[in-house]
């Protein structure tokens, strides 16, 4: 797929630079802040995978300021991960006007963000993901209940950790995890399973169909320490996932 790439890096952007144009990977949507580093996060996880994180926002306190020459309702789907706060205000309020399906996964923002802006992001969100934990903070800064939360986005995807992951909303299923070979690191599963998301709905799979592309891809990611350090051909991914939720469908295209 031709990803999009929209955020705020700093003055030591050099190597994620040369990472990103090695995937051939665009760099057109970030905007280079030369005062600040580049934000990062320190991530201390202990044997139950209990997880603690030190974070400097640094460049990522500058919206990235990108603005779009074309947007494809039809095709484009969009991303808001945890980011700039204003970015994660405003892109919400752009693809809903022209349109565009979006995820909204605010993540880590969460607590920075106040009730009334997570409601109006969530309020015609295409998906709403999120883990438990996310889930439950959510709920605490909106003042909502869960069944109140569900009537606003027409899809909620809630990860479970070792025990998969629930769609609500429209569509309700239960989509199992993915064995992986063994667990080393769960640190970046989360962003795993959305690259198989949306892959799948890239693909035109129904949400259920491409949550489970998600599972796979985090089982691949949990089995190395880091949070991109793994990979996998085609044929490694179809056996996987084949060997846990059967035939993988023929419209997809890798």
């Amino acid at each position: 797929e031709k990803p999009f790439i929209l955020a705020s890096a700093g003055k030591d952007f050099a190597l994620y630079e040369a990472a990103l144009k090695q995937m051939n990977l665009p760099r057109d949507g970030i905007r280079i802040v030369p005062e600040e580093f580049t934000a990062s996060a320190c991530i201390i996880t202990d044997k139950s995978n209990n997880q603690i994180t030190a974070f400097s926002p640094s460049a990522m306190r500058v919206p990235c300021g990108y603005e779009f020459p074309t947007l494809d309702a039809e095709h484009d789907i969009a991303v808001i991960g945890p980011g700039n706060v204003e970015d994660m205000v405003q892109l919400p309020a752009l693809f809903k006007k022209h349109g565009v399906r979006y995820i909204f996964d605010p993540g880590q923002q969460i607590p920075i963000l106040s009730g009334p802006q997570l409601l109006e992001a969530i309020n015609g969100a295409f998906i709403c993901i999120c883990n438990d934990y996310e889930l439950d903070l959510i709920l605490q800064r909106t003042g909502l209940t869960g069944d109140a939360l569900r009537s606003r986005v027409s899809r909620l995807i809630i990860t479970l950790g070792t025990k998969g992951s629930e769609l609500q909303g429209e569509q309700e299923a239960h989509i199992d995890i993915a064995p992986a070979r063994h667990t080393t690191d769960p640190t970046g599963a989360g962003d795993a399973y959305r690259a198989g998301l949306l892959k799948g709905l890239v693909a035109g799979l129904s949400v259920a169909e491409a949550a489970t592309l998600g599972a796979v891809c985090a089982s691949f990611c949990v089995e190395y320490a880091g949070t991109q350090e793994h990979s996998f051909s085609p044929q490694k991914f179809r056996t996987r996932y084949e060997a846990t939720f059967g035939n993988l469908s023929k419209t997809l295209a890798f």
